[in-house]
């Protein structure tokens, strides 16, 4: 009985991934993953549930078998980080992380306030394909700006004490790029422009996207105040994913990575209005 019991549940978890692929039939959706987190307002809180936003994609990635790298990390003064990127390398990285991309809020009592009193923090997930080198993204030299400074990592520490790490700043579209996890200059700049094409190449699907749905009144704009997910912590504990209306109770387990079925559910409602 328990042997035909695994074999059935792992036909329908093989069945789940399956339907899954099929719905990550966008031309990025097999691509690597680039994704940066940045706190809300509220200082030390919303950069404490900044780290505890990184940690939770970071186990989830393990979780999957993918690989994960932190290539830029700003400290919070206090605890927490002030910005973060990272990598996920694996088949389907991007199409599984997209899902993740929106604001996500946490209620809890402050580990901080010395009173115990409830703060909601806010923090934001970007996601992005990574480029390889075979897409062509033009970018003139001429609208860059590149500021090299010292490496640091979390708690201060120094990882370098020469200036290698590099910030690259598009003039055209002030986006900002930062790598800093080599010891040499000339491999962070490359890798900041490895990034800061993937931006570009994002924001131009972005806006042919946009041109495409201008019409539809159920987009929503990534900003603060319209968060996709909440976590609860105080005065109950629970994960409810605004989007799609999944709870889950055990809000610890969703903190350690486990948010497949959040994942899956907003795949499966974005592939319902496609078809519909």
């Amino acid at each position: 009985m328990r042997e035909a019991a695994a074999k059935a549940a792992g036909v329908e978890i093989a069945s789940d991934q399956l339907e899954l692929k099929q719905m990550l039939g966008e031309p990025d959706d097999r691509r690597n993953a680039i994704v940066s987190l940045h706190p809300g307002a509220g200082g030390t809180e919303a950069q404490d549930w900044a780290e505890m936003l990184l940690r939770m994609y970071l186990r989830w990635a393990d979780r999957r078998g993918y690989r994960a790298e932190i290539l830029e990390y700003q400290p919070g003064e206090e605890a927490g980080l002030k910005s973060a990127t990272f990598t996920v390398e694996g088949d389907y990285a991007y199409g599984y992380l997209k899902a993740e991309a929106g604001i996500h809020r946490l209620v809890r009592i402050s580990p901080f306030d010395a009173n115990s009193r409830r703060h909601t923090s806010f923090a934001s997930v970007f996601v992005y394909p990574e480029v390889d080198d075979t897409i062509k993204v033009e970018i003139n030299e001429a609208d860059l700006r590149v500021d090299t400074y010292r490496s640091s990592g979390a708690g201060g520490q120094h990882v370098n004490k020469t200036d290698s790490a590099v910030r690259i700043t598009h003039l055209p579209t002030n986006i900002v790029v930062a790598c800093q996890n080599e010891r040499s200059q000339h491999k962070n700049r490359a890798m900041a422009m490895k990034i800061l094409r993937s931006r570009l190449y994002e924001l131009e699907l972005q806006k042919q996207k946009e041109r495409m749905e201008s019409y539809h009144k159920t987009k929503k704009e990534i900003a603060w105040g319209s968060q996709i997910r909440s976590y609860v912590l105080h005065p109950y504990r629970m994960v409810k994913d605004h989007r799609t209306g999944v709870e889950m109770g055990d809000a610890d387990r969703v903190l350690d990575g486990d948010i497949d079925r959040f994942i899956q559910a907003y795949l499966l409602q974005v592939s319902g209005d496609v078809t519909a």
